[in-house]
């Protein structure tokens, strides 16, 4: 077990306090923002009657702000020892930024608004991840990524459900759904505040010495992973191109949350048993299958003609979320020692998130030149791309048999 490893004590579920902690969080959080996002596109495209291009600027920026953000929100943890405050403070910035999408009245404000949420996001997911790794042993880290995830999940999949009665009960007042984003998101901080604690993590040189922010100055399997999870990035591009593909195929406004539920709902039932599973099988296999169901998917996203096709899809993409999501953190994790962990967690984070920028802006600019089909199958080429790399460059985990990290 390492220095930063978890003391005995464990919830009912066999998972540190800490770990159930950061799970509600998620939770509340991901509720939250869930409720904006399959509604924000509609938003922008229907009521500030933007062009779809705006959407790519938008998520591909804020994709990008957020990356750069986890880079240094990861070496600063390293350099606290603490990892607790930044993670504070990025929930309370996202949630409490989210009701003011209510009075935006051009999407210059949802721009504005859209970055600040993800400068929350980039304050907290480095030094989170790393705090979740801090606490738990080599063997377990994939179950305890994979409840929090399903955790984030389960509330991704409650929040659109929400957001669909809104939109229902007013007669698509989406303005309604921003400002109802307030009441998980408040309860997002409270727990934050009161339940997460740090992990005991002793000061040593390590902590008093400046870690270095610098890709090759990480052990070289990182860095060939973190090109491969750059690639993939590329080609899963903002979930907000689905919603508008929704909408392109005829789904009603109000039904598109409920999609979006089916595909959140999957994911969450399956990401705790996938984080098991590659803990067993390791994780490159689990990653592989994920990769090649999200070009499977994308490729139907791009054929398909009839909006009945968008209901298994997006169940398939749930299966896509919950093998790729908390597995490939928990293998970054891996692949780093412990009191480089927030700054190289950081430094992943970061170029996989730069990358969202291209993702989103290509889809964008490929939507408008040939239609909604275009950044879908070209999306499908790119992730079969994704999988040969991961197959040649990235050596296969060892499950069970990895050591304790």
């Amino acid at each position: 077990m390492s220095a930063q490893a978890a003391p005995s004590k464990r919830s009912g579920w066999g998972l540190h306090p800490t770990i159930i902690a950061a799970g509600w969080v998620s939770f509340f959080t991901d509720f939250s923002s869930q409720m904006v996002v399959p509604v924000l596109p509609l938003f922008l495209i229907v009521v500030l009657k933007a062009p779809v291009l705006t959407l790519g600027v938008i998520e591909g920026l804020g994709a990008a702000m957020a990356g750069i953000l986890r880079l240094l929100s990861g070496w600063l943890s390293d350099r606290m020892g603490h990892r607790k405050p930044l993670m504070v403070a990025g929930y309370g910035l996202s949630n409490l930024i989210k009701p003011a999408f209510a009075l935006a009245p051009g999407w210059g404000t949802v721009l504005a608004l859209r970055l600040g949420d993800r400068v929350g996001k980039g304050l907290r997911s480095a030094p989170r991840d790393a705090l979740l790794a801090d606490v738990t042993t080599a063997q377990e880290r994939g179950k305890a990524f994979g409840f929090r995830r399903s955790m984030d999940l389960l509330g991704a999949a409650l929040g659109p459900l929400a957001a669909a009665g809104i939109l229902l009960w007013s007669h698509n007042a989406y303005r309604l759904v921003f400002f109802a984003t307030l009441l998980p998101g408040l309860a997002a901080l409270v727990v934050a505040l009161v339940m997460l604690k740090d992990a005991r993590r002793p000061v040593t040189d390590t902590h008093r010495v400046l870690p270095r922010i610098n890709l090759l100055a990480l052990p070289r399997p990182f860095q060939r992973y973190t090109l491969t999870l750059t690639v993939f990035a590329l080609a899963n591009f903002s979930e907000g191109f689905i919603i508008l593909r929704e909408r392109s195929l005829g789904l009603a406004p109000a039904l598109i949350p409920v999609a979006y539920f089916v595909m959140n709902a999957v994911a969450s039932l399956l990401s705790m048993p996938a984080g098991m599973v590659a803990d067993r099988v390791g994780r490159r296999r689990v990653l592989v299958l994920g990769f090649l169901l999200l070009s499977g998917t994308y490729w139907g996203l791009g054929w398909i003609r009839s909006a009945g096709w968008i209901w298994p899809l997006l169940a398939l993409y749930g299966v896509t979320v919950a093998l790729v999501e908390g597995n490939q953190k928990v293998y970054a994790a891996e692949l780093i020692g412990p009191e480089q962990r927030g700054t190289a967690l950081g430094t992943f984070n970061a170029i996989t998130g730069v990358a969202g920028l291209p993702a989103a802006l290509g889809a964008g600019l490929l939507w408008q030149a040939w239609g909604p089909r275009a950044p879908f199958l070209a999306g499908a080429l790119v992730a079969m791309t994704a999988v040969f790399l991961l197959l040649v460059l990235v050596p296969a985990s060892r499950g069970r048999r990895a050591a304790s990290a």
